[in-house]
């Protein structure tokens, strides 16, 4: 039987490091067939990759009925999305909406569905490592109806980053004193939006907003979660070449400078 898999929020990282591996012709589990959802039209630096695109806002209801009910041969959800909102509460209630709406329209419609993987916690901004333990939940039994904690595997310290992120956007000064005040990113980059959108427009990058690039909160977040190697899923990568890999793929396609 034909793997057909939804991926919601195909635009992101996680997303579209699955879309690069799934349709290969030597990727497990498949042949696979690939339907892509974001909330936007496609943009331009995804469109190389042999996917069904849909523009959909999963946050309503109609328009997700409208968009994802003809997809009656979905074997695999993968859901990796998140939108953020300013408490908890209201992350839980707009959250929940969205993969109750996707649910409510793809589990009456689709009778070979076999697999569903929702990712959630602190997200995934490491890529690749994230990519492939969703991976391996899907085409593994042993992983069905487990919930996994996934960090990547490697140690490191994030002063001992600042160089590699500074070498990559060509700062001289970097870093900040590690014997001051706790650093918060969220308000250190909450009024920077116009900077942003100079920056954007000195490099001739795509048009895009601060918020749109990153999710600083999540930055501001650390956790460390080793369970999921029990099922056998030992990948890692190391995180001084993952943030240069990502930051070289951004910068190709014009995403940042």
């Amino acid at each position: 039987m034909e793997s057909v898999a939804l991926m919601i929020d195909v635009t992101g990282i996680v997303g579209n490091s699955l879309i690069e591996i799934l349709p290969l012709a030597d990727t497990p589990g498949g042949p696979w067939k690939v339907y892509g959802v974001a909330c936007r039209p496609r943009p331009n630096w995804n469109t190389d990759h042999p996917v069904d695109y849909i523009h959909c806002n999963i946050s309503d209801p109609e328009d997700t009925k409208f968009e994802l009910s003809p997809l009656t041969d979905v074997t695999h959800i993968f859901y990796v999305t998140w939108t953020n909102k300013a408490t908890e509460i209201e992350n839980c209630e707009a959250n929940g909406a969205m993969f109750r709406n996707v649910l409510q329209v793809i589990i009456p419609v689709a009778p070979n569905l076999r697999h569903i993987c929702l990712q959630t916690g602190s997200k995934h901004y490491v890529g690749p490592s994230d990519c492939g333990a969703a991976y391996m939940a899907a085409v593994d039994p042993n992983a069905k109806n487990e919930a996994f904690n996934i960090n990547n595997g490697d140690v490191f310290r994030w002063k001992k980053l600042w160089k590699v992120l500074a070498e990559e956007f060509g700062i001289e000064e970097y870093g900040f004193d590690e014997n001051g005040e706790k650093l918060s990113l969220v308000e250190m980059m909450k009024d920077k939006g116009g900077v942003w959108e100079e920056i954007v427009r000195k490099n001739q990058l795509q048009p895009t907003k601060l918020e749109e690039v990153a999710v600083w909160r999540f930055g501001d977040l650390v956790l460390g979660n080793m369970p999921v190697k029990e099922h056998g899923f030992l990948g890692f990568r190391n995180s001084e070449k993952s943030f240069a890999s990502w930051i070289e793929k951004m910068k190709a396609h014009k995403i940042v400078p």
